[in-house]
């Protein structure tokens, strides 16, 4: 199992930081243990830390006035997440869950705007992450308005193997077929009617508990 040392060794910017800033990241970054069905974090809760995934993963959602859960992405292994709020210095908007056993960073807020302050490495890194995960909620608000159910499947599939933004989240992913369709906004069984008609393309095989991906550039392409 990977490791806190694992996640900031394989963060762009841990290597150019300055030995003081570095041994600040190291002393106060902590790791913990979040179970499967779990809260990392909790909607409204004021935000203190900038989080990443050590190993595992996690959905980011939300459940509505009357009940209902949606379900906006997922944060696989060596994802960061929840600098929009840490700059924006506002309550968090959605509920973090882990989807699996998972171990969880938590940088402090001084931390993180410490690297802010210091690091143009850290700086270019937050752009780059920002720009990416514009760029999936875009293309979430696309795929559901231009695409069909099955091509919108492929395409959600397809996101949760960003490499800028989640660089170690392996080839398969253990997510629900219910999960999955709260993430397209489709029924547990028209789910799994598309993952059906996405295996018999060779574009992923479906396991017990979740979904491997045997072919991402298909994925990302696939309009049905």
């Amino acid at each position: 199992m990977r490791t806190l040392k694992d996640l900031l060794d394989d963060s762009s910017w841990m290597p150019t930081l300055e030995p003081a800033l570095r041994a600040r990241v190291e002393a106060e970054t902590v790791a913990r243990p979040c179970p499967t069905g779990n809260l990392v974090c909790r909607r409204g809760e004021r935000v203190e830390h900038w989080i990443g995934v050590i190993d595992g993963l996690v959905k980011m959602a939300n459940v509505s006035a009357d009940g209902k859960p949606t379900s906006f992405t997922g944060i696989g292994t060596g994802g960061w997440f929840g600098e929009g709020s840490l700059l924006k210095d506002e309550p968090r908007r959605y509920d973090i869950v882990a989807l699996r056993d998972t171990a969880i960073a938590w940088m402090p807020r001084t931390t993180f705007m410490a690297l802010l302050d210091h690091s143009v490495a850290f700086n270019r890194f937050l752009i780059s992450q920002l720009n990416e995960r514009l760029g999936q909620f875009i293309g979430m608000v696309e795929h559901d308005r231009l695409l069909g159910p099955d091509a919108r499947l492929a395409r959600s599939l397809a996101g949760l193997f960003n490499p800028v933004l989640y660089p170690h989240v392996g080839a398969s992913v253990p997510v629900s077929q219910e999960e999955l369709g709260q993430l397209v906004g489709l029924s547990r069984q028209r789910v799994n009617q598309a993952l059906k008609v996405l295996e018999q393309a060779g574009l992923v095989r479906i396991d017990y508990g979740g979904v491997t991906v045997l072919d991402l550039p298909g994925l990302r392409s696939y309009e049905g």
